[in-house]
């Protein structure tokens, strides 16, 4: 659609095709496959822990509707192969509306009737109050993600 390339933040799909790299996806999905059961499963927990965040951030990056969201949080799972249920994101989208972070539109397409959603003022604050917690100096969580994931940011 127009509108989502007239996004000035840029879309999350065009930053994930210029990277994407088959290869790499194969060894990472096969890396998952290999860990040990409870390793899996607390690093399922912890992903799932992050959804309500990662769904406001996907959000916030452009406009879009509930099935683009599907599809991104699928394609970048390791740990299934199957697509992520509307039972699971719908609710999470609607209580998102609920507290004011983002606002849904209906449009027409063809014969169907889409939600788009966007990000609402409230919802970008809440985003960078979240990204100040994590900048933090002496905070526990930016030295896990940090330890953990190689994420160094520059906190000045």
């Amino acid at each position: 659609m127009q509108e989502e390339d007239s996004n000035p933040r840029g879309g999350l799909n065009q930053s994930i095709d210029d990277e994407k790299d088959p290869q790499h996806d194969d060894n990472f999905q096969e890396e998952v496959k290999n860990l040990k059961r409870h390793d899996r499963k607390m690093l399922k927990g912890f992903m799932r822990g992050f959804g309500k965040i990662i769904i406001l951030w996907l959000i916030s990056k452009k406009r879009q509707h509930g099935y683009e969201i599907m599809t991104q949080i699928h394609e970048s799972t390791p740990f299934s192969s199957k697509m992520p249920s509307a039972s699971m994101i719908y609710p999470v989208l609607h209580g998102l509306e609920k507290k004011g972070l983002i606002i849904g539109t209906w449009e027409h397409h063809g014969k169907r009737k889409v939600k788009y959603y966007e990000i609402t003022p409230e919802g970008e604050e809440s985003l960078e109050r979240i990204r100040k917690i994590g900048k933090r100096p002496n905070n526990l969580y930016k030295e896990f993600m940090e330890d953990m994931f190689s994420l160094k940011q520059n906190y000045s």
